[in-house]
């Protein structure tokens, strides 16, 4: 079934259609590039929020509507403010919406069909995966307007290598889609008219695992990240021993030695 969940304000900002499990969430705003503003960072942390704990969504992929997949934070309506105050709060507002990606139980795959800039190279950083059309390009450009990404350094630094983020971060240059490959900013780059059949494909292989288990695995995986490699090891051994006391668990090893697909029960 497919539905499509909107709301007056929210409609022209942020498109939701869910299809067999899948939440497909659509930046639009094409004339903009799809500029981060404070009403569609709201709207999507909102969609976020509500996805959490709809348990019929196992996979979200984040999309862009138009010309760019995400040209960044929303300069000229940055450029109406003046206070130090209110751009603390955007950048915090911002870096929340960040963190939900990665604090979501769902995986969220970024399908990047052309530029991703400054925040929107962020955005992409922040997804736990992400497919690029071939020709798309990367680039955290706030230096080129004298601002340093600093938001967007910190989930490009945990994809990227240090010296490759610093000149991106210096540079404000832009990579291709086949280097962002290459350096781990995403997962791979396919032609164009392949994009949409390769996140749907590796959407799908996800939707078929329980999704109880992934929700734990990836809050485990983030977390164990910022752990020293004992302190890590430990983690994920408690966390390996609680996924053991799963229904799925049992039901994929019996499934696996009889030689029959799994019947999740997603506990």
């Amino acid at each position: 079934m497919t539905s499509t969940q909107q709301t007056e304000n929210e409609s022209a900002l942020i498109l939701r259609d869910d299809r067999e499990g899948i939440a497909y969430l659509t930046l639009n705003r094409p004339n903009q590039f799809n500029a981060l503003s404070e009403e569609l960072l709201e709207n999507l942390q909102k969609q976020l929020d509500a996805i959490a704990v709809d348990k019929s969504i196992r996979v979200v992929v984040l999309a862009g509507n138009g010309r760019a997949f995400c040209a960044g934070h929303d300069l000229k309506q940055m450029r109406t403010q003046s206070e130090r105050d209110y751009f603390q709060q955007l950048f915090t507002r911002c870096g929340k919406v960040m963190t939900r990606i990665s604090t979501l139980p769902q995986p969220v795959i970024a399908r990047v069909h052309s530029i991703a800039t400054a925040a929107g190279c962020q955005l992409v950083a922040s997804c736990d995966l992400a497919i690029a059309e071939e020709g798309a390009r990367f680039a955290v450009s706030g230096i080129n307007v004298g601002l340093f990404c600093g938001t967007p350094s910190v989930p490009l630094s945990r994809n990227v290598g240090r010296k490759q983020a610093m000149e991106m971060l210096l540079t404000g240059g832009f990579i291709s889609a086949q280097q962002a490959a290459a350096e781990g900013l995403i997962n791979r780059a396919v032609p164009l008219d392949q994009l949409d059949a390769e996140v749907l494909k590796l959407a799908q292989s996800i939707c078929n695992k329980s999704s109880a288990s992934i929700a734990l695995g990836k809050a485990m995986y983030y977390k164990q990240l910022e752990m020293g490699v004992e302190q890590a090891y430990q983690f994920a051994s408690e966390a390996m021993a609680d996924n053991m006391m799963f229904s799925d668990v049992g039901e994929g090893i019996d499934a696996f030695t009889e030689k029959r697909p799994p019947n999740w029960q997603d506990r």
